[in-house]
C-alpha cells in the first residue's frame, strides 16, 4: 500500500509539472495561435539553467555557483525567457508550419549544444550534485517527495489563475483578437508582432519554470531530458485537453501522462520479449496516433475552448468554441 502511494505522488508529480508546461503551450498556442515547435527548448533551458545556477562545483564544467534556491529557479525561468526572445525576434514573421519548422529547428539544435557543450553542460553526463531544496531538513524520502508534490500543485494553481486572469484582461481579448484577425487587429492600432512575443516569451517563461521543477526533482538533468519528444507529448496533452481551455490543458497533461507510463507498463508486463525491445517506439507511435485520431475526431479536444458572448439586454454567457461557430 505504501509503495502505491509512494508511485502516486511520483507520479503526480511528473503530470503536475507537464501540466505547468501544457499551460506556457497553451497561452502561445491556444490564446495566440503560435505554432511553438521547440517546447522543449523553453523546458530544457529552464531545467539546465537553475541547476547550473544553483548546484554544487563539478569537475569537468562550468557552474556549480550554489545560489539560493529561489534565486536560481528564477534564474532557470529568465534564461528560458532569453532564449524566447531571440527565437522570437528571428522566427515570428514567420507563419504557421513555416513557424514550427523553425522552431523545431530550434529544439533540435538546443540538444545538440546541451550534448556537445561539455565544458558548459557537462555533455552527455548531464549536470549533477545538485542539492534538493530543505531536504537535509526534511529528508530524502516519502515526505519529502510529498512536500515536493504540494510544492509543485502551489505552483501549478498560481499558473492557472494567473492565466485565468490574463485571458479575461484585455491583453487576452487582444490575443485571441490577432489569432482571430490579424489584419483588423492592426488596422486598430494594434502591434500584432510585439504582442506575439509578449506571449511567446511569457509562454515559455511558464514552461522554463516547469522544467526547472523537473531538474529540481530529479537532481539531474541530462541531454536524454530535452529529446524532441518531450515536445510532441505536450502538444498531444494540450490538443487532447482543449486548446484554448485552460483546465482542459492541465486535465489533457494527466490524461496523456497517465496513458504514457500505463502503456509503458502494459508493454513490459504482457507483451512478448521481441516486442518488449520495441517499447519506446511503439509509445512514440502511439503519441502520434492520439494527436492524429484527436484531431480527426474531435479537433476542439475533450474540454474546448468557451467563448464570452454578449447577450441582448447586456448579458453574457459561455460557449464553446464550436459553439460560437454556430
Amino acid at each position: 500500500m505504501i509503495g502505491v502511494i509512494s508511485y502516486l505522488v511520483f507520479f503526480s508529480t511528473i503530470a503536475a509539472i507537464l501540466a505547468i508546461a501544457v499551460l506556457g503551450l497553451n497561452l502561445q498556442w491556444g490564446n495566440t495561435g503560435l505554432f511553438n515547435g521547440g517546447v522543449v527548448a523553453s523546458f530544457g533551458a529552464g531545467a539546465y539553467g537553475t541547476l547550473i545556477l544553483g548546484g554544487t562545483p563539478q569537475d569537468g564544467h562550468w557552474g556549480g555557483f550554489e545560489l539560493y534556491y529561489p534565486l536560481a529557479l528564477l534564474g532557470g525561468m529568465i534564461f528560458a525567457g532569453v532564449l524566447a526572445w531571440v527565437v522570437g525576434k528571428l522566427t515570428l514573421r514567420l507563419r504557421h508550419d513555416y513557424l514550427a519548422i523553425a522552431t523545431f529547428g530550434v529544439a533540435v539544435a538546443f540538444e545538440n549544444v546541451m550534448r556537445n557543450a561539455t565544458t558548459v553542460t557537462g555533455g552527455a553526463q548531464g549536470i549533477r550534485g545538485f542539492e534538493r531544496p530543505l531536504q537535509s531538513l526534511i529528508g530524502s524520502g516519502f515526505t519529502y517527495n510529498l512536500m515536493f508534490l504540494i510544492a509543485v500543485l502551489t505552483c501549478l494553481a498560481l499558473v492557472y489563475v494567473f492565466l485565468e486572469r490574463l485571458t479575461v484582461s484585455p491583453f487576452g481579448r487582444l490575443l485571441r483578437a490577432i489569432r482571430e484577425d490579424e489584419t483588423a487587429a492592426r488596422s486598430l492600432g494594434k502591434s500584432p508582432d510585439k504582442v506575439r512575443l509578449a506571449a511567446f516569451v511569457t509562454g515559455s517563461v511558464i514552461i522554463g519554470l516547469a522544467g526547472s521543477l523537473y531538474g529540481t526533482f530529479y537532481a539531474f538533468v541530462s541531454p536524454q531530458d530535452v529529446l524532441p519528444i518531450l515536445t510532441f507529448q505536450i502538444w498531444a496533452m494540450l490538443i487532447v485537453g482543449g486548446a484554448g481551455n485552460n483546465k482542459g490543458a492541465m486535465a489533457g497533461a494527466f490524461l496523456i501522462w497517465g496513458s504514457w507510463t500505463f502503456s509503458g507498463w502494459a508493454l513490459s508486463r504482457f507483451a512478448p520479449v521481441e516486442v518488449q525491445l520495441y517499447t519506446g517506439s511503439i509509445q512514440f507511435v502511439l503519441i502520434g496516433m492520439v494527436i492524429v485520431g484527436m484531431l480527426l475526431w474531435r479537433p476542439q479536444g475533450l474540454f474546448p475552448e468557451r467563448l464570452v458572448v454578449s447577450q441582448p439586454g447586456g448579458g453574457s454567457r459561455g460557449k464553446t468554441q464550436a459553439e460560437g461557430l454556430t
